[in-house]
């Protein structure tokens, strides 16, 4: 199994310069398919809980997460649903 691939190396890189302002993101899989949509009062907090600055250099934590990401396309791929603790935020309109 790759541990981290370049895309994912990038990826960990470019979150290091996000600012500590409010906003929504949205985490993708490697499908492009939304995963999680999220809203903070500090992007950089928020994304520093998704991105260890430890992950590059452990092992355990890349084979996991790597895995969980697999799992969530598989579940997904198979049931045409993403699971009931990842599934998409309802929007409220006012």
């Amino acid at each position: 199994m790759e541990l981290l691939d370049d895309k994912m190396r990038v990826w960990v890189e470019s979150a290091k310069f996000v600012k500590a302002v409010p906003g929504v993101y949205v985490l993708y899989t490697r499908s492009k398919d939304p995963l999680y949509i999220g809203e903070t009062n500090n992007l950089e907090m928020s994304f520093t809980k998704y991105v260890d600055t430890e992950f590059d250099g452990d092992e355990c934590k890349q084979k996991t997460q790597f895995y969980q990401i697999q799992l969530i396309e598989q579940f997904k791929n198979e049931t045409g649903k993403t699971p009931s603790c990842n599934s998409k935020i309802e929007l409220e309109t006012h």
